[in-house]
């Protein structure tokens, strides 16, 4: 399956599962069966384990739905994925996040023949410093404006989704004003976690 087209059904809302191979429980897996579950991501801002592939591969033992790595480390490539979001972190100033951690990572990904769908990942404030904001030395995006005019940016560079995210740990879900407010603005798939 193109990764385009199963991440591209704009107008349905669509039910992803984020896997913390650190916590992986089979049995969230096998209670996905019940539910619509589009697909699942696999990944962490800061893993502990090195057991990325064993978990794809476990998951895919399980369920036939797609798996696709959120990496939160150049390192979180495995062939056993089904795809990669290129995840590109266009609400910071951090570098390393914007194109640098993708310079390291291009080699493995080419190697690998890993689908990738280029993604600009958005932080926002959830109220409490959270992982992703430790690990990248990112502020949030706080303002809606911001907010907005940073995905429409991401949609002209010519990435392919947009991902918003309160972050690990954050204290706060992400406003539906400004979930909405964005998705009017940009054509592209829109991940919310």
């Amino acid at each position: 399956m193109k990764l385009n087209k199963l991440i591209a059904k704009k107008k349905n809302t669509q039910l992803v599962v984020l896997i913390d191979p650190d916590k992986f429980n089979p049995e969230l897996i096998k209670l996905s069966r019940k539910s619509k579950v589009a697909f699942f991501l696999v990944g962490g801002s800061k893993l502990k384990k090195n057991n990325l592939s064993s978990v794809i591969s476990s998951i895919k033992k399980i369920s036939k739905k797609p798996v696709i790595i959120f990496p939160g480390h150049e390192t979180q490539v495995s062939k056993n994925a089904d795809g990669l979001l290129l995840l590109s972190l266009i609400s910071g100033r951090n570098p390393d996040y914007l194109i640098g951690k993708h310079v390291k990572a291009a080699p493995i990904i080419l190697r690998n023949k890993i689908k990738i769908l280029p993604t600009g990942y958005i932080l926002i404030n959830g109220s409490k410093v959270s992982t992703t904001q430790k690990v990248s030395k990112t502020e949030p995006l706080k303002n809606l404006d911001e907010i907005v005019n940073t995905s429409i940016a991401g949609e002209m560079l010519g990435l392919k989704a947009i991902y918003l995210e309160a972050g690990s740990g954050a204290a706060q879900q992400i406003n539906t004003k400004i979930i909405k407010a964005v998705r009017k603005q940009i054509s592209l798939p829109l991940f919310v976690g």
